[in-house]
């Protein structure tokens, strides 16, 4: 068991996501930065998917009431366990009345925090994601707050200490054409992948606004009908500024799409700081599958060292 003692952020229970339901108007969820999530739950032994405290932005104070191995992962925090340092990417485990104090966040936009076991929750429609918007799942369909105590799976449960290498941080994100890509003119192609796009402040999980210098337009005024719009898309509305969608988005869409994020690029997206620009670079489905790749073996690396390291 956790109980929360101050919290001066958002955060909410995620896991990998809802999936299969979007033709019921159901939205994913999930963490914005899953192979972080991956990595913290790996970390702990746990599956991929067990459920983590996603924090955007600010800090959390915490007590244990048991023995809890836990991590930090995803955005880099300054944290203390009762006055002393803990790092990001470090499995420790929390004595019975132990406090954690994550402070703040300090590169990134979202941090998880996994515990041994994960946090246990109802599932509902398979996953254990808050949907924010439609107010269900994670703890009671909601952000959590001062006072909530969440139980956790593994009680009295200690790991060893280790360290796993972080995910890095980049600008420069990897999308494919998407299927409006050729009504955009040429010089708004050319303009897409070369020129910086500013991040917004009213970015949010639902979906990164973008700003540039030049804004994007069609060859000519272009009717469609609604489609699926699944996280990754980048949208482009009448003012000729992208919006990329993100894991709280709605599951249809209707503005031309340029570009489509890849899967691998999803999170360090999510993880760019607001005013700051992003680049993106156009890679092949191919590309995109072997990037996917390079992730998988990162996720399999953690495997191999928890491993060795019993």
């Amino acid at each position: 068991m956790i109980y929360i003692q101050q919290l001066q952020a958002f955060a909410h229970i995620q896991d990998l996501g809802r999936f299969g339901w979007r033709g019921f108007g159901i939205g994913h969820a999930g963490a914005m930065d899953n192979l972080a999530l991956q990595a913290g739950n790996l970390l702990l032994e746990n599956a991929n998917n067990a459920s983590a405290i996603e924090l955007a932005l600010g800090g959390m104070t915490i007590t244990f009431d048991c023995n809890t191995p836990f991590c930090l992962t995803g955005a880099l925090c300054e944290a203390e366990l009762d006055g002393q340092p803990i790092f990001s990417y470090w499995r420790y485990t929390a004595k019975a009345r132990q406090t954690l104090k994550i402070k703040r966040i300090v590169k990134g936009n979202y941090a998880y925090l996994c515990v041994a076991g994960g946090f246990i929750v109802p599932e509902v429609l398979g996953s254990c994601s808050t949907d924010l918007k439609a107010g269900f799942g994670g703890y009671q369909g909601r952000l959590l707050k001062v006072g909530d105590h969440l139980a956790t799976g593994k009680r009295n449960t200690t790991l060893n200490e280790i360290g796993i290498e972080p995910i890095a941080f980049t600008n420069r994100i990897y999308a494919t054409v998407s299927s409006e890509y050729e009504h955009f003119t040429a010089e708004s192609q050319s303009q897409f992948w070369q020129q910086g796009w500013m991040l917004q402040q009213n970015s949010n999980r639902m979906g990164y606004r973008f700003a540039g210098l030049q804004k994007l337009n069609l060859k000519s005024p272009l009717e469609m009908l609604s489609y699926a719009a699944p996280a990754g898309t980048v949208q482009v509305p009448p003012d000729g500024q992208p919006i990329i969608l993100m894991a709280d988005a709605q599951t249809t869409g209707g503005y031309p799409k340029i570009a489509c994020v890849i899967h691998a690029d999803l999170g360090r997206l999510a993880q760019t700081p607001f005013g700051h620009p992003v680049y993106f670079e156009q890679v092949s489905r191919e590309q995109a599958v072997a990037l996917y790749q390079q992730d998988q073996m990162y996720l399999e690396n953690i495997r191999r060292k928890v491993r060795e390291t019993r």
